[in-house]
């Protein structure tokens, strides 16, 4: 198998059609072998219904159905494990990303990169409450991940199967996809794609939604760097901590033993003790990650490392 793409879809029954048609309409005439894994997130109106009869009559058509509704993140992850083809492709089932441009995605993986992100421009969404806090929610990504990318929202992307194969992905995470791969040796690029206007449905996205990225963003950035070593962060904290509460120990014994001044009911001597005991909390969390991180690599044999290829002259004669 070529080509899998992937669409999760929730309450999409207006545009699941027209969608695959433009899909089977750019891929037929490519000569690739290809499917279509269509993921129905718990989909609570006719969506069902369309993607049984679509698949009798669309071929390379394959319908994963959730009990309820999981989130996109689940959706991607499902149609990731069932993927066959050598190269996979993300789109969104809201009509909103342009098939047209998957070819162009495919070019520029054929440069050597191992994933390409969309970059939806110019956007087809209100700009106070979609456009501007996605542009700053990508200049933080962006900075947070090392991974520069104008666009970290937009679905459209095509990943090489080595690469998709090791993605682990929860909660929102899905926008974080190029930041992960990364993190496990990816070659990352970006190209611009069309982004069309909502035809049908209505927008499953909120305000509330930003609130969750930002804790998966502080879990993304936690794993790409400190995964293995985590206590480099919270042994950090913790000597920081301890050592501005023992040097507001050593201030206050100097007063109370050479100058005789009374410390007891002093709040700058319960400030000392609690920094002093944090830093003791946030050194043993360290000591406590550092094991539970080599439990988690030791005992499923994980390497720390990524081989991209070995040359291999065989034995000298």
């Amino acid at each position: 198998m070529d080509l899998s793409i992937i669409v999760p879809v929730y309450n999409e029954e207006e545009s699941l059609e027209p969608l695959t048609h433009e899909i089977r309409s750019v891929l037929g005439p490519s000569g690739k072998s290809y499917e279509v894994i269509i993921v129905d997130d718990g989909s609570t109106d006719g969506t069902y219904v369309v993607l049984c009869r679509l698949r009798k009559t669309e071929p390379g058509i394959k319908v994963l159905r959730f009990k309820r509704n999981f989130g996109q993140t689940a959706a991607i992850a499902a149609g990731l494990a069932y993927a066959q083809g050598e190269i996979i492709v993300a789109l969104d089932g809201d009509g909103q990303n342009d098939p047209e441009d998957i070819p162009a995605l495919l070019e520029k993986l054929d440069e050597g990169f191992d994933l390409v992100n969309g970059w939806r421009s110019p956007r087809r969404d209100p700009f106070w409450s979609r456009q501007l806090p996605s542009l700053i929610a990508n200049g933080v990504i962006s900075w947070m991940t090392r991974v520069q990318l104008h666009d970290y929202g937009c679905t459209l992307k095509a990943i090489r199967r080595e690469v998709a194969k090791e993605l682990k992905l929860y909660g929102e995470m899905h926008r974080f996809i190029p930041a992960m791969a990364y993190e496990r040796g990816a070659r990352i690029a970006e190209i611009k794609v069309h982004h069309r206007p909502r035809q049908s449905g209505q927008s499953k996205y909120g305000i509330a939604r930003t609130f969750r990225v930002i804790l998966d963003l502080l879990t993304v950035k936690f794993l790409l760097s400190y995964a293995t070593r985590p206590l480099h962060v919270f042994g950090l904290v913790g000597l920081i901590s301890g050592g501005v509460g023992f040097l507001l120990g050593g201030y206050l014994t100097i007063q109370k033993i050479v100058y005789q001044y009374e410390i007891g009911g002093r709040p700058l001597l319960l400030l000392a003790v609690l920094l002093i005991f944090i830093g003791f909390q946030f050194i043993t969390m360290g000591l406590l990650g550092e094991m539970l991180a080599r439990t988690y690599h030791e005992s499923q044999n994980k390497p720390i490392y990524v081989i991209k290829e070995i040359l291999d002259g065989g034995t000298p004669g």
